[in-house]
């Protein structure tokens, strides 16, 4: 294991290579046509031969750049050898494990395997939390090739022994960087304890921190690193508009720019599980179909509103990072960041949800008086300054029906005058402040009747005679025989 990583990389190619020109089985070319793609991105032509090969690898790319095919398809052909009809579980077990960082990705990324392995005999499972596991063990204890896990639903299925990793081959840990970022290491480090000392280990991410190396250093043998496109870089199809504002403007910003781009779908990102859904209740009454997503609401609602936003039910999805890796929106308009996020490298991935695989996008930052190291920080990792545009906004706020310049005084004597008529250009209506008849009577201060008798408060209680011999309750006191030597009072003596 040498100290620093190799950075191996071919030449980048002018003209997009084909998929039918790669050493590919049939039936994973005919798949990759079935899914409508017939040349390679840049990541997919420099790292397919590589993983072909069997060497481990560190792919760096944009994202929408088409990662997960860079790994899934070579690591599908090297698997075409253990294929096999039989319907013992003992004939399939896990060869491949792939791990993400949230479910959202791991799902998207099972659907792509599966759809990659459709024409094969090789089984693809995907787990991760928030669900029942009973159907995921079931699924498992039938045998898998093919395991998409998130680490903690992953540990969950190892110490219940419906997964056994001894026979694993091939290791992907996809967006590795994020999982770092909340707190997966010591999970990872478990999983990788389970796994054998042989195999290939692949990192793919569009980011990679020095963390990442160091972890890579420990894992991986003598790994090649392929980067199409400068660390941290984002996308050069992507409109990014940084725009000065303050918090209580924000949200009339983003409908602003909707209406004024005519943006029929959006992808608002927020910092806070509480913002994102108080954001949504909010556009929501602004008439926006709205849906929240965000690690409070169950995987069932997560996956649902992000099918309904991809449908084109959902006008604007407002999300916190849990959305910002990995997953892909076709034809994403625009991204608005509406709080600037906490960690730089978040937003190289959010702003990558739009424009993907070559198509243009939006993505707007509203920056606040407060933000400016977080702008400062995102700033050094894209390498570029960052200049705050004003926005001058429409007046959207409904106008007050203006109230009339003067009242009419009321006179001070007893009898009472009618207000005055109201000007022709203010619409009648009834005046509730000034009944038309009303009593003089109650006009007049409070005066005291001296007939009247005095209250009760005021009355002398009589003071009541001194009881003797009588306690608290009214008893008589019993005469009591002296204790110890007293002596006995005089009456009783005589009697």
């Amino acid at each position: 294991m040498t100290d620093t990583i190799p950075t191996e990389a071919a030449p980048v190619e002018l003209i997009p290579a084909r998929f039918d020109t790669l050493p590919l089985d049939a039936k994973l070319l005919r798949a990759v046509a079935d899914s409508g793609y017939a040349f390679m991105t840049p990541i997919q032509a420099k790292a397919i031969p590589i993983v072909l090969d069997g060497r481990d690898v560190m792919g760096a790319a944009q994202t929408g750049t088409g990662k997960t095919a860079a790994f899934s398809i070579p690591l599908l052909q090297r698997m075409l050898k253990h294929e096999n009809a039989s319907a013992s579980p003992a004939r399939h077990p896990v060869r491949a494990l792939v791990i993400a960082p949230t479910r959202e990705l791991a799902d998207q990324v099972a659907n792509n395997i599966k759809a990659y392995s459709k024409h094969t005999l090789l089984r693809v499972a995907c787990v991760f939390g928030g669900i029942d596991m009973k159907p995921q063990s079931a699924l498992l204890k039938t045998g898998v090739e093919v395991v998409i896990a998130t680490p903690g639903r992953l540990l969950d299925h190892i110490e219940a022994k419906n997964c056994v990793l001894n026979q694993v081959e091939y290791v992907v840990l996809d967006e590795a960087d994020r999982m770092l970022d909340i707190g997966f290491l010591p999970d990872l480090q478990r999983i990788l304890s389970y796994l054998p000392k042989t195999r290939q280990t692949l990192l793919f991410s569009a980011t990679f921190s020095p963390e990442i190396k160091r972890l890579a250093q420990s894992y991986l043998q003598d790994p090649i690193f392929v980067e199409v496109a400068r660390p941290n870089a984002t996308a050069t199809n992507v409109e990014q508009r940084f725009i000065s504002t303050t918090d209580d403007d924000k949200r009339q910003i983003v409908r602003q720019i909707l209406r004024e781009r005519s943006i029929t779908q959006a992808l608002v990102f927020v910092n806070s599980k509480l913002g994102a859904a108080r954001l949504a209740r909010s556009f929501e009454r602004d008439g926006l179909r709205t849906a929240a997503l965000h690690g409070d609401k169950s995987q069932d609602e997560r996956l649902k509103s992000l099918e309904a936003f991809k449908r084109g039910e959902v006008d604007l999805l407002v999300a916190t990072d849990v959305a910002a890796r990995g997953l892909d929106i076709a034809d994403l308009p625009a991204v608005f960041n509406f709080d600037v996020p906490f960690g730089a490298e978040d937003y190289v991935h959010r702003i990558g949800r739009t424009g993907r695989a070559g198509a243009s996008g939006m993505a707007v930052t509203l920056v606040t008086r407060s933000d400016a190291r977080l702008i400062a920080d995102i700033e050094k990792l894209i390498k570029r300054k960052i200049d705050l545009e004003p926005i001058e906004l429409d007046d959207e706020r409904p106008r007050r029906v203006p109230r009339r310049e003067e009242r009419v005084a009321e006179p001070a004597s007893e009898t009472y005058a009618a207000p005055a008529a109201a000007p022709a250009s203010t619409p009648a209506r009834a005046n509730y402040r000034t009944p038309a008849h009303r009593d003089p009577f109650f006009d007049k201060p409070y005066e005291a009747n001296a007939s009247e008798e005095a209250p009760a408060w005021e009355k002398s209680v009589p003071s009541a005679a001194p009881r003797t011999g009588l306690t608290g309750v009214g008893k008589a006191k019993k005469k009591v025989a002296a204790l110890f030597g007293a002596k006995q009072p005089a009456e009783s003596i005589e009697s």
